[in-house]
């Protein structure tokens, strides 16, 4: 397949983590539950393709996230990598013992830098949502599992528009106090820039916060998503999320589309001489099956230029 001009930039790390969040984020806002087998064998492409993170489904409850209902099922199937991560999503102390229960050494709490979205998303106020978290990180992290906290509408929120930086960085802090080992920057609704991104890691930096401790997540929703990653990766972040063939998007958040493509990720970072360890013919394989299988072509660019249209590839 055909591969971008490779032209190095001094002022980027040298290598970059992708945390694929397409079997969970991807598939949570899809209109049809995605069988269970068609999940785990998605799951196994992915760590083929040589991606070492892959967060793989949710311990929600089943009616409010129905996509990912069979999330102990979907673990039993999952042949489980020497060295790859396979993080869940963990919204409360139930949870965590569903997670717990099934081997789960991964795990991630989603909070919101939002009083609106913090309701409509955790059925809590901007503030109870640190009591909720606080027992399950604790309990977490006795029981030896990684912690990665995520922070919600950071760049903007559907019902309140703008978001005080302020008002994030403290949210951030909440998390990373309460002992969470990674924190996840999200513009949920993508409508963060690039000057946007730095201020805001500018902010975190100067109440302590360093590059290793943070990742960032990035929707497209317009456009802006890899403009947002460059300055991310400029600044020193060094994981990034993404989302195989672009899917995605959050049930609670109708603006909130799709996110970073990996593809798209992966071809950025070819070209600027960044190394992330992934291959892409086989990524780009993977999302055409995928895209067959829901029956739509993929979001993402650079599956279309280099996979073409899905219907032409069954049974790849």
């Amino acid at each position: 397949m055909r591969r971008p001009p490779r032209v190095p930039a001094p002022d980027l790390p040298a290598r970059v983590t992708i945390y694929e969040v397409g079997p969970r984020d991807g598939l949570q806002n899809e209109a049809t539950t995605v069988p269970t087998d068609v999940k785990a064998e998605f799951i196994a492409r992915l760590v083929a393709c040589g991606l070492a993170e892959v967060e793989t489904t949710s311990f929600v409850r089943p009616e409010r996230v129905p996509q990912l209902a069979d999330a102990e099922a979907l673990l039993a199937r999952v042949d489980r990598a020497p060295g790859v991560r396979y993080p869940v999503l963990v919204p409360n102390a139930r949870g965590l013992d569903r997670a717990l229960a099934a081997g789960v050494t991964d795990i991630a709490v989603f909070a919101s830098a939002t009083e609106t979205f913090a309701r409509r998303n955790l059925n809590r106020g901007l503030d109870e949502q640190w009591a909720m978290f606080a027992p399950v990180v604790a309990r977490a992290q006795a029981a030896g599992v990684r912690v990665r906290g995520y922070l919600s509408m950071c760049f903007g929120d559907p019902w309140e528009t703008e978001v005080p930086i302020t008002q994030v960085v403290e949210g951030g802090l909440r998390l990373l106090e309460l002992g969470c080992d990674e924190l996840a920057i999200g513009d949920t609704i993508g409508v963060g820039t690039a000057g946007h991104v730095t201020a805001l890691l500018d902010a975190l930096a100067t109440r302590g916060v360093m590059a290793g401790q943070l990742a960032v997540h990035f929707h497209d929703t317009y456009g802006q998503a890899l403009a947002n990653t460059v300055a991310a990766l400029r600044w020193g972040v060094t994981t990034v999320d993404a989302s195989a063939g672009g899917l995605g998007g959050c049930p609670y958040a109708d603006s909130a589309t799709g996110n970073l493509a990996t593809e798209d990720l992966v071809w950025l970072l070819d070209g600027l001489g960044v190394e992330a360890g992934v291959d892409l013919d086989a990524l780009v394989a993977t999302s055409v099956w995928m895209a067959d299988r829901l029956g739509r072509p993929s979001p993402s660019r650079v599956v279309r230029a280099l996979g073409g249209d899905p219907a032409t590839h069954a049974g790849t």
